[in-house]
């Protein structure tokens, strides 16, 4: 399948190439208009107790929301100045009635409970126009420069304020981390590549698939509510995915290439391997990434929106307008050479990392053992982990709507949104025990003060003030529970709203959601691993090796966001991690970890089905991958990692935690932990049941096809003669003589590292430089002593395979050997 799609771009490439730009072009051009439909909000449960609290006070007594708190400081004197007063209720009544419904506050009334107690500074509350937050937000755009008067300071605290703050520095600081990423990123490739050409096709592919996903968000906002911060989330994956997948096409494009193959050749044979693993990481990212729309927070289902666009798109454009961009160019994606300094000595390339392999192979325990407990070590912080909301500590220490909240906590507790909501609601009438109710919140540990703040209709309500300053605390968590554990007023109910609460129940929901998410996450990964490479403990170790990096990762950021490890280093404020960010985070690395482990077994899986022994899988995967994996992961790290220099802390966790996990899970997990895993689980690391791999051969998911195999002319097929099974290897190191029948390159690498173990000629180990009397001599080339197939699963002792159409027979135009 991939092999014929790879034929069929090479041969339409123009065709391809024009549709695709064209398509990309409108869908970028439409998909500008995604940013006035964006919607703030979507962080609570909808169907939880406090959004119903919320809903209620609305309906029963036309509770006004307070969408921004305006804060007004006399320059001198009080608020009670008859000039000051009569200028605010001016300047308020002026405002359109196309932004604003209704004011309340001190003025014209002078309401006592919207005064400081120091007479120094009072409030006017605004209800704003608009059915959902992306219209409030419009509203008070409108009118954020239209509140203040003379003599006097003004402060705008609130939902919206907060949201327009965080909102504007987010777009802002995504500008600066791509002017920033991108010319880096482009360096980079140009070391990898050498070239100029090359290296400009990963990011092109990148800016192709932010464009479309834009297009796609639109459409979604058009009937779902799409939060902005999906935007950033496209932005950074489909970005960063383009780039990794289009390195991995363009550096076995090249190969091919090398290997003497036609442009045409060269694009069937990389869209047949590199594209199939593309292709197949990309499932594993979106799986992981639609785990977020199991969860009813819609912040959390426009995070899975922009990431399954982005990531969609990154492996549709790298397996269409990246092999027609390849097709097209041919041995010009060489061209603009950039000359850079080269290793002394000639060394092969990777000998490095095959002689790192040879080193994690001979001390499997000793690599292991302290890389695990290393990693337990960065994980232990997870045990204090804490939740919460987003807040003003998100922002800058400086910024005006931070410092605005603060002030509004500290000066007016009962309007912040720091309290608990409290709604007795009536059956049949408003309930006539409520201030007895009240008294009984009022002893509970941990609140303040109860405070009316309305009664019509069937409703009352109250706002409990906290003794606690941190609304997400423990101790705020507990004074919800016990609230909500008081037995209600004869013929009432009680709902508990406010920020605490919320807090508390989109918890509760996200607890009773996750494991469903994590189902997805495992049960998926389990079984496409195991179609693609027919194994039961390759899938399980990927599980367990993805669970162990993201452990630490965790770790590590709840060591510094919360307990405040280098705080003041980084400028940020600790706070209780925000739950949907944390989801966020957990299914991209997750999703990334299996990426890697992807790319590296594949080309383990593809020595090992050619009858290679454990250790020379595990060496010729490595020094195969082990670049292409650092590179990937440099590469994603500059991207990604630029989102840690934004003034926005939301940004910055995903920053710091993508540079946390790609570091650990590319260096430390894949490099070292895989390997010694492996050459501890030998030869049982590729078994399977009997019944499980003939149904794993009957998907068909496992096809490799490389200039090793054996083929015929074009009307011919290959007979797939195999070796009896050889005495097993696992015990062994790589053998020199072994992979270089095999893979001349690797042996290059290994030989001069590992003299001391090429075996004799003599040696019952050495494979047989000559064909085996029982395989016929058919054209090809002959590996481990008989002629080598393709085989579907990596089961550690060959077997016959029937006889297959070859990549020749399939793809017209290729040459018969």
């Amino acid at each position: 399948m991939f092999a014929g799609w790879g034929s069929f771009v090479a041969r339409f490439r123009w065709a391809v190439l024009v549709c695709t730009v064209a398509a990309v072009a409108a869908a970028g051009a439409w998909g500008t208009g995604v940013f006035d439909k964006l919607s703030e909000g979507g962080y609570t449960d909808p169907g939880s107790e406090s959004s119903r609290a919320t809903e209620v006070a609305a309906a029963e007594l036309g509770m006004q929301s307070g969408d921004v708190v305006v804060i007004y400081r006399p320059a001198k004197g009080t608020i009670d100045d008859a000039a000051l007063g009569h200028g605010i209720e001016k300047r308020l009544d002026a405002l359109p009635e196309s932004a604003v419904t209704a004011v309340t506050g001190y003025w014209p009334g002078k309401v006592a409970q919207y005064a400081a107690a120091d007479r120094k500074s009072a409030v006017a509350v605004l209800t704003l126009a608009g059915a959902d937050d992306g219209e409030k937000l419009a509203a008070y755009r409108e009118i954020d420069d239209k509140l203040t008067v003379p003599d006097a300071t003004v402060q705008l605290a609130g939902g919206i304020p907060l949201a327009d703050a965080s909102g504007t520095r987010s777009t802002r600081d995504l500008a600066f981390a791509e002017a920033i990423s991108l010319p880096v990123v482009l360096i980079l490739l140009l070391f990898i590549f050498g070239s100029l050409v090359a290296a400009s096709l990963p990011v092109l592919v990148g800016g192709c698939a932010v464009l479309g996903s834009l297009g796609v968000l639109h459409a979604i906002a058009s009937g779902h509510d799409v939060n902005p911060f999906a935007v950033n989330v496209a932005s950074l994956l489909g970005l960063g995915m383009a780039i990794d997948y289009g390195l991995f096409m363009v550096g076995r494009f090249r190969e091919e290439q090398s290997s003497g193959r036609t442009p045409a050749q060269a694009v069937t044979r990389t869209v047949a391997t590199a594209g199939r693993t593309v292709l197949f990481s990309a499932c594993l990212l979106m799986i992981a990434l639609s785990g977020l729309l199991f969860f009813p927070q819609g912040f959390l289902k426009s995070l899975a929106y922009g990431g399954l666009a982005a990531v969609a798109l990154a492996a549709l454009l790298s397996l269409t307008l990246l092999p027609a961009l390849l097709a097209v160019l041919g041995h010009r994606v060489d061209k603009l050479p950039v000359r850079l300094p080269r290793r002394r000595g000639g060394r092969p390339e990777g000998t490095g990392w095959a002689a790192l392999a040879g080193f994690v192979l001979r001390r499997p325990v000793l690599v292991a053992l302290p890389i695990l407990a290393g990693l337990a070590v960065l994980a232990a912080p997870i045990h204090g982990v804490q939740f919460g909301e987003n807040d003003e500590r998100v922002l800058p220490a400086a910024d005006p709507a931070r410092r605005a909240i603060e002030t509004l906590k500290t000066d007016f507790p009962v309007l912040s949104s720091a309290g608990i909501q409290i709604v007795l609601h009536g059956t049949g009438e408003a309930p006539k025990d409520a201030p007895a109710f009240a008294d009984k919140v009022a002893k509970i540990p941990g609140v303040a003060a109860v405070t009316p703040t309305g009664a019509g209709g069937k409703a009352v309500t109250y706002t409990a003030t906290l003794t606690a300053t941190d609304p997400f605390g423990p101790q705020a968590r507990t004074a919800v529970e016990r609230i909500r554990d008081l037995p209600p007023p004869a013929g009432a109910r009680v709902l508990v709203g406010g920020t605490t609460a919320r807090s508390v129940d989109s918890l509760s929901a996200t607890a009773d959601r996750l494991p469903q998410m994590i189902g997805l996450l495992v049960g998926a990964t389990l079984l496409l691993m195991f179609l693609a490479f027919g194994s039961i403990l390759l899938p399980v170790k990927a599980v367990l090796m993805s669970a162990v990096s993201l452990g630490s990762t965790f770790g590590i950021l709840v060591w510094i966001f919360q307990d405040g490890h280098g705080a003041d280093l980084l400028r940020i404020t600790p706070a209780p991690l925000e739950v949907g960010i944390v989801i966020l985070m957990a299914a991209v690395v997750f999703g990334l970890s299996t990426d890697y482990e992807v790319f590296l077994l594949s080309r383990m899986v593809e020595a090992r089905t050619r009858g290679a022994s454990t250790a020379e899988a595990v060496t010729t995967g490595l020094a195969r991958t082990g670049r292409v994996i650092s590179a990937a992961a440099v590469l994603l790290i500059v991207v990604t990692g630029a989102f840690a220099l934004s003034s926005v802390t939301t940004m910055r966790f995903i920053g710091i935690g993508m540079i946390v996990a790609l570091f650990l899970d590319a260096t430390v997990v894949r490099m070292l932990l895989v390997p010694a895993v492996l050459r501890l689980l030998g030869d049982a690391a590729w078994w399977a049941p009997g019944p499980l791999r003939r149904l794993q051969e009957r998907a068909g998911l496992a096809e490799y096809e490389d200039e090793l195999y054996p083929t015929v002319s074009a009307g011919r097929h290959a007979a797939r003669a195999l070796p009896p099974a050889s005495p097993s290897h696992a015990e062994d190191l790589p053998s020199p003589a072994v992979l270089g029948s095999a893979m001349p390159e690797v042996a290059a690498m290994v030989t001069p590292r590992l003299p001391s173990l090429s075996p004799s000629p003599s040696s019952p180990s050495s494979p047989s430089p000559s064909p085996s009397p029982a395989a016929p001599a058919l054209g090809g080339g002959w590996v481990f002593g008989a002629v080598v197939p393709g085989l579907p699963t990596a089961g550690s002792a060959p077997v016959p395979m029937p006889e297959r159409v070859t990549l020749e027979e399939q793809v017209p135009g290729l040459p018969s050997p």
